[in-house]
């Protein structure tokens, strides 16, 4: 990619993003320190104060208005944003409600990426915390249908399947509240937007427990009530064999660790392998550094893997390389046929990452389309009451101008996933992967 005005070339990324749903969490770039603006903590201000209330709020919004990538906001008038929100946010009755007008607020830039943190949701990038009730959702033939459960939880417990149809919460329809959430979002509402409200159906305090009624694959409606609590996870890269010839490599995110371990994979878990499967409908990015030495694996040295532009139009670009840029060695290159499986979790730097090996035309893409959240934050900023803001601050475009940001990476070849195939544990997108891979049988390699 070129040089143009405006636009520097750095070796090192350190930009962010971040895209959060209560039981689906996704992980966009690596987090900068906290912007050298922050308080500290012996200048805390209590939100249970109207003054207190008033200086988050104008912060939040000062600080939007100051970074936020495009000038134009998308078109929505900043302004009247403040004016609208403000008295809101000063006769909240509660930190919880405070937050609640901010996000209200910063939901109308329909952004994933720009989002506010009170103090106690503060969050550990490599090891999310979130809130759940024990079970995931996802939209499945326009239904909330449940698509993972947690093992020796609750609702495994109380019966609830991955398959299962929510009717109610709180004795609401289940569907009537994703409708109705949906048409409070400005503009049509995206790909991403819809999975962020389905995932986010059993959003609420901690402390509250949840009503919720399900019908299963007999048909039969069953009820409980759950709690809501703290979740933490562990990221990392799994490997394993399919059919013992073809690898399946599943990374949840980009970090320094999980590359140094993807790149000691290739060198000792890969021998005897006819093809590899990389699973990243997980994968909601990460660290950019990370991203780029994963993909310089499989594309070489010097291939553009985009730029990044800010509101006052200067540039940086990122592309492979050979050598790590995270630790001294050279990195491990491979030529296995290779098979990458998306889905709309995969964001952001993974999005980055499946782009560029689908223009070089080294990956066939199995899946379903990804998120279309690909911008970046440059620092997080601590706020008067030490709650946290990320602001996007960059967008992106590939290496051929194309920019992904509300625009999702659609695979080579579609597989939706039906409820069936959750009742039974068919995987039918790594089933297709295994299948074109055993037809590079007897190519050259």
């Amino acid at each position: 990619m070129g040089m143009g005005k405006g636009q520097t070339r750095i070796s090192i990324v350190r930009v962010l993003a971040f895209l959060a749903a209560l039981s689906f969490y996704t992980l966009l770039f690596s987090p900068s320190p906290i912007s050298s603006s922050a308080h500290g903590e012996s200048a805390l201000v209590s939100t249970a104060t109207r003054e207190g209330r008033l200086a988050v709020f104008d912060d939040t919004w000062s600080r939007i208005n100051d970074r936020y990538y495009d000038q134009t906001f998308h078109g929505l008038d900043w302004d009247a944003q403040r004016t609208t929100f403000r008295t809101l946010a000063g006769n909240a009755d509660s930190s919880q409600e405070l937050y609640a007008v901010l996000r209200r607020m910063i939901s109308f830039l329909n952004d994933p990426h720009t989002r506010v943190f009170a103090p106690e949701e503060k969050f550990d990038w490599w090891r999310p915390r979130f809130v759940s009730v024990g079970f995931s959702v996802a939209e499945i033939s326009g239904l909330p249908t449940v698509v993972k459960v947690d093992s020796g939880s609750a609702p495994q417990r109380a019966g609830i399947r991955a398959g299962d149809v929510i009717e109610t919460v709180n004795g609401e329809n289940a569907l009537t509240l994703i409708q109705n959430r949906l048409a409070d979002l400005p503009g049509a509402a995206s790909a991403s937007a819809r999975f962020r409200v389905f995932a986010k159906l059993f959003d609420g305090p901690v402390e509250a427990p949840v009503e919720v009624s399900w019908k299963g694959k007999d048909g039969r409606e069953k009820s409980a009530r759950f709690d809501r609590y703290w979740q933490q996870r562990e990221l990392g890269v799994r490997v394993r064999r399919e059919q013992d010839e073809y690898a399946v490599i599943e990374i949840e995110v980009f970090t320094k660790p999980i590359a140094a371990a993807f790149a000691r994979t290739l060198k000792e878990k890969l021998s005897g392998a006819r093809g590899l499967i990389l699973d990243l409908r997980g994968n909601g990015g990460g660290d950019a550094e990370a991203m780029s030495d994963v993909a310089s694996s499989f594309l070489g040295s010097g291939s553009s893997l985009g730029q990044f532009t800010d509101r006052t139009g200067t540039s940086f670009t990122i592309s492979t390389h050979i050598k790590s840029l995270l630790t001294p060695d050279l990195l491990e290159q491979t030529k296995l046929p290779l098979i990458v499986l998306t889905s709309e979790r995969t964001a952001s730097a993974a999005e980055i990452f499946v782009e560029a090996l689908r223009i070089s035309k080294r990956a066939t893409i199995i899946g379903t389309e990804t998120c279309g959240c690909v911008l970046a934050v440059r620092t997080r900023h601590l706020l008067p009451d030490g709650g946290l803001l990320d602001v996007s601050e960059f967008n992106y475009e590939t290496s051929r101008g194309d920019h992904l940001e509300g625009h999702g990476i659609m695979p080579d070849t579609s597989v939706l996933v039906e409820r069936r195939d959750l009742y039974s544990g068919r995987d039918r997108a790594m089933e297709l992967a295994v299948s074109q891979l055993a037809g590079h049988r007897g190519r050259p390699q």
